[in-house]
């Protein structure tokens, strides 16, 4: 009674189970799916520039965050504006005003099989920020940025930069990589960052130029901007790579061959083989204990258990007669 208790109640908590996990199931794996999708098809992203200020106003003590991008692009997509303008509350009297104009300003990002990239392009471009509308933070002839992710090879990052640019009204000469600080009295101060490449083992990330902006203006309005400016930024993630396939351990099934045996052994296995219905009544016998003799004693006994059955019959008519 007991086993049989136990088998019912075991039974039920495998349905109960079962029926939760499929409950489950969809809700448990939807995060994990959109996890996976990035990791297995890659990435790619691309921006122009983007800025992340905080701007101070006179007659208020509050700040104004001034969080833009211009061209920011994630594959598969490009784009090719070439202005950005924006309107800050309580600076020059709501207007909006230009933050970057350019010539050409390109932004490309693609994930195609397993390759994905990204690149960017500015060309004669000119950068402001809010109390500074003459004045330029940045002048650049040329800046490009470019990553390339590739499943199974080593990322690729680079930037090029021009030989020289004007930071607030100053021309500065720049070198491949490092850091260049500009310092204008009266006005503030800009520190460039120079060409940032980072890679890994399956992602690349290039900026051209990251500038960090202290000015005070005193005009418009404005008090301080201080803050950041991204300029050609690209991203990418390498798709992952196909999975191998794992190599049989065994083999082929015609190198599975059984190990060899001796003579003496092979003989005493050899014993004549029946018909499938032999076999299987031998393996029925096996099981219940008999030999191959069972089944014609079996059949004797039906046989004379009939005779004797019929000479009852004839007894029993011969008498009422």
């Amino acid at each position: 009674m007991n086993s049989t208790n136990f088998r019912m109640y075991a039974r039920r908590w495998a349905v109960v189970t079962a029926a939760t996990a499929l409950a489950a199931g969809p809700a448990a794996l939807t995060g994990a799916g959109s996890a996976q999708a990035t990791e297995e098809h890659g990435s790619a992203s691309a921006a122009v520039l983007r800025t992340g200020l905080d701007v101070a106003l006179l007659d208020k003590s509050v700040n104004v965050p001034l969080t833009v991008s211009l061209n920011e692009v994630h594959a598969p997509r490009s784009a090719q504006k070439t202005v950005l303008t924006a309107d800050l509350e309580g600076v020059d009297k709501g207007r909006p005003f230009s933050v970057l104009r350019a010539e050409v300003a390109d932004a490309k990002a693609t994930v195609e099989g397993e390759r994905a990239e990204s690149s960017t392009t500015l060309v004669k471009a000119r950068v402001h920020v809010p109390g500074l509308p003459l004045l330029s933070l940045i002048e650049l002839e040329k800046v490009t940025s470019k990553a390339v992710c590739e499943a199974g090879r080593t990322p690729l990052a680079s930037a090029t930069l021009p030989g020289s640019v004007t930071v607030l009204g100053k021309r500065v000469t720049l070198t491949s990589a490092g850091t260049t600080e500009v310092t204008v009295p009266g006005v503030g101060e800009v520190r460039l960052d120079l060409s940032r490449t980072e890679t890994t083992s399956r992602t690349a990330a290039a900026t051209a130029l990251r500038l960090k902006v202290a000015v005070d203006p005193s005009k418009l309005n404005v008090a301080e901007v201080n803050g950041t400016v991204t300029l050609a930024e690209a991203k990418c993630e390498a798709p992952a790579a196909p999975a191998e396939q794992p190599a049989d351990p065994a083999g082929p099934a015609e190198e599975q061959a059984a190990p060899a045996e001796s003579g003496e052994s092979k003989t005493a296995d050899v014993r004549p083989q029946g018909t499938r219905a032999e076999q299987a009544a031998e393996a029925d016998l096996a099981e219940t204990g008999g030999d191959s003799t069972t089944p014609y004693i079996a059949g004797a006994a039906v046989v004379l258990l009939a005779a004797g059955g019929a000479g009852v019959a004839l007894s029993r008519r011969g008498r009422r007669n």
